[in-house]
């Protein structure tokens, strides 16, 4: 395990019957950091978020929440941890302040003397409290998402976990739940954000990990895991057999035809070089550029999918 980390993990596996589904991975979420959990749909985010909470026993490895192990201080660390996994579940018949009072009442560690103050302030801190006297049955999707978000907050968190927090929400209530991620992280919260939307998990995480096949393909500060991606030399052209060529014989690697011409990675050869060649051999540019692949191409590279970076 790692020192100054707010969630640790080494090993940590959960297999159903034969298959993986999260296999043998290290997690190291820094204290304060605001961590993008990433990956697609079946990649093990989900399993893994419910071990760190002790929701569901690991089939091997070692968890550590706040410097403590899990399960063994799960009783001491979790109520200073706030989650939201697979969807709010709330008393339909109930109003959304009626909700979050049950579970406050629930909570052998909240002072009932302070229940009205702190639920009105995790209202008020999602947007909700227009809405507080509303059945939760007539609550749309996203204000269901805000609801759950505010039972989270209703204690202080020094971690809150958040599986898919802007789920359901329209864009103003995206950039609200972003605005509301980081407020929290400056206000010393440790978050963790499993997010399918690639445009927020870029505005608000300082830090990534990218899960494929219930394996961690990737982790780090978020401009480390972009710098550890190389750099790609496109070359706009009709002639895109002999550019190709062209490029091979200088040495690039993963040479491929695009829609407008061909690209590959330099591996060091100077770009002047690769433009130099290209016209000694006759070959048509009418564009040439080398760029760092954005978030979306390594997530591509890493997992062989796409992801959706509507929003």
């Amino acid at each position: 395990m790692t020192s100054g980390t707010a969630i640790s993990t080494a090993g940590l596996t959960k297999r159903f019957g034969s298959q993986a589904a999260v296999d043998a991975i290290d997690l190291h979420v820094p204290q304060g950091a605001v961590y993008g959990f990433l990956g697609p749909n079946g990649s093990g985010k989900t399993t893994t978020i419910r071990m760190l909470l002790g929701l569901v026993h690991p089939s091997a490895g070692e968890i550590e929440l706040l410097g403590s192990p899990i399960p063994d201080s799960a009783s001491r660390v979790l109520p200073r941890v706030g989650s939201l996994v697979e969807g709010p579940a709330f008393h339909p018949y109930l109003s959304g302040r009626a909700n979050l009072a049950r579970l406050d009442a629930a909570d052998r560690f909240a002072d009932p003397r302070t229940s009205a103050a702190r639920i009105d302030a995790a209202l008020e801190r999602v947007g909700l409290i227009a809405a507080a006297r509303k059945r939760y049955r007539a609550y749309s999707l996203g204000m269901r998402q805000r609801l759950a978000i505010a039972a989270a907050l209703l204690a202080p968190r020094d971690l809150l976990v958040l599986d898919e927090p802007t789920n359901g929400l329209d864009p103003q209530g995206t950039r609200e739940g972003r605005s509301l991620i980081s407020a929290l992280a400056a206000d010393g919260a440790t978050v963790l954000v499993s997010s399918h939307l690639l445009s927020e998990v870029e505005q608000i995480c300082s830090h990534l990990g990218i899960m494929r096949e219930g394996r961690l393909v990737a982790q780090g500060a978020i401009d480390e895991v972009r710098a550890s991606s190389r750099p790609v030399a496109e070359v706009t052209t009709r002639d895109v057999d002999d550019a190709a060529a062209v490029l091979r014989d200088l040495g690039l690697s993963d040479v491929a035809v695009t829609p407008t011409g061909v690209h590959g990675v330099p591996d060091g050869v100077p770009a002047e070089s690769i433009v130099e060649a290209l016209v000694r051999a006759g070959v048509g540019v009418s564009g040439f550029a080398v760029r760092s692949p954005s978030l979306e191409d390594l997530f591509v590279s890493l997992t062989g999918e796409g992801f959706d970076v509507s929003r």
